[in-house]
């Protein structure tokens, strides 16, 4: 999906649950709700892979019943969640029932650096050249992180490598 695409949907999506619900959206949905050139298949949003709430289960069941591709994904299971990160999140707009948000940029630039693809990384990329986040902040977001790195199975070295990439190909 292309932005046009993807808001069509979040669109269909919100015209078809009956009850307002807040989404922080992660993962290539978010950089496209941005403006990156990059498509997405799928609509990754922050919470639980075991939606207990009769909400999102309402929002997961008319996503199946609307053929679109939405995961709710629990970030904080897989990395330390940086410091303020609920001041961090931007506001995309209304989309009926659905308002949307793309979750802190910093989370999502450390999540890319985790996992580490090369989609992750040009990912990153565009956060900074766009100016949603600052290279110098997301180094101290990832020293930060690699204190917990073993609660979070991360790999410091591969999370250091990553990261370094990103910096050569800023240069």
């Amino acid at each position: 999906m292309d932005n046009n695409e993807l808001q069509n949907a979040l669109s269909k999506l919100g015209q078809h649950i009956t009850t307002p619900i807040r989404l922080y959206l992660i993962g290539g949905s978010a950089l496209t709700l941005l403006g990156s050139p990059r498509q997405t298949i799928d609509i990754d949003f922050i919470g639980s892979d075991l939606p207990t709430d009769m909400e999102h289960q309402a929002l997961l069941q008319a996503a199946r019943e609307l053929n679109i591709f939405l995961e709710p994904v629990p970030l904080e299971r897989f990395i330390p969640l940086p410091k303020g990160d609920n001041n961090r999140a931007i506001r995309i707009g209304q989309f009926n029932n659905l308002e949307i948000y793309v979750a802190d940029p910093y989370s999502i630039a450390l999540s890319k650096l985790d996992r580490g693809f090369d989609t992750d990384l040009d990912d990153i990329i565009f956060l900074i050249q766009h100016g949603y986040i600052e290279i110098e902040t997301l180094k101290q977001t990832t020293e930060t992180a690699l204190q917990r790195a073993r609660e979070f199975d991360i790999n410091p070295s591969d999370l250091q490598a990553h990261l370094q990439i990103v910096q050569e190909r800023l240069k």
